[in-house]
């Protein structure tokens, strides 16, 4: 097999593809290098190709770059010290079971790549306040939806954001997905005067990586597929 050529594995995934989704990660440190603007047209314009319920491509991006970055972040970050959270969508109100194991697996690599301790709240709550910084990636792509297509435009725009991480990631561009910043829908919606048909979904944060930084060394783990498929042969028999 010669990945390199593209040429198809046998159950018809390319090899490209699979090492892409395998290696794509998500970023909490950046390089100050802006990304070129033909690189950034070449990222969305990949993530436009998106599927979407009846091609209504629900997906509306409010994107920052250079001195309007630090200004939005600034912003965000002061409105987030001293507000509490109003979103555009009902949060989880809680995490059970295997949901709630992942997510502290989560949490807790990721503190102990910095090497902040379970009791120390100052360090834990600065890093927190990070993600209204954007990690000091040099560009956020804020994603809003339409409010009349209610869970499905949100899900459309799930998919699209799936595609523009993996699309940036194919061109070298490091990313991070942050439901943080839907969090203070109204600062948001107010800053970047976004019509009241629009909900904030997320934002998508993305620059250089700073490989240099402990925070970017550690990796989530995934779930097994057989955790989440569940697969019915022709009689209606459970094969998995």
């Amino acid at each position: 097999m010669d990945d390199r050529a593209g040429r198809p594995l046998k159950t018809g995934v390319p090899v490209g593809f699979e090492r892409l989704i395998g290696e794509r990660w998500s970023c909490r440190a950046y390089l100050p290098d802006q990304v070129p603007d033909d690189v950034i047209a070449e990222m969305f314009a990949i993530a436009q190709r998106t599927a979407s319920w009846c091609n209504t491509q629900p997906w509306q991006v409010y994107l920052t770059k250079g001195e309007a970055t630090r200004r939005f972040a600034e912003s965000l970050t002061g409105h987030a010290r001293t507000h509490d959270q109003v979103s555009d969508f009902e949060m989880p109100a809680e995490y059970r079971g295997v949901y709630k194991e992942r997510r502290r697996g989560a949490g807790h690599a990721l503190y102990a790549s910095l090497g902040i301790a379970r009791e120390d709240w100052e360090a834990r709550e600065e890093q927190r306040l990070k993600n209204f910084d954007f990690f000091g990636a040099p560009h956020v792509a804020v994603v809003t939806t339409d409010r009349g297509q209610g869970v499905y435009g949100a899900v459309d725009c799930g998919g699209y954001v799936a595609n523009l991480i993996n699309a940036a990631s194919s061109l070298g561009v490091a990313t991070i997905p942050q439901a943080a910043i839907a969090m203070h829908s109204d600062h948001v919606r107010e800053y970047f005067r976004i019509p009241p048909d629009r909900l904030v979904v997320c934002a998508v944060s993305f620059g250089y990586a700073d490989n240099a930084h402990p925070v970017n060394r550690f990796r989530t783990t995934r779930a097994d597929v057989g955790d989440a498929v569940v697969v019915f042969g022709g009689r209606g028999d459970r094969v998995w």
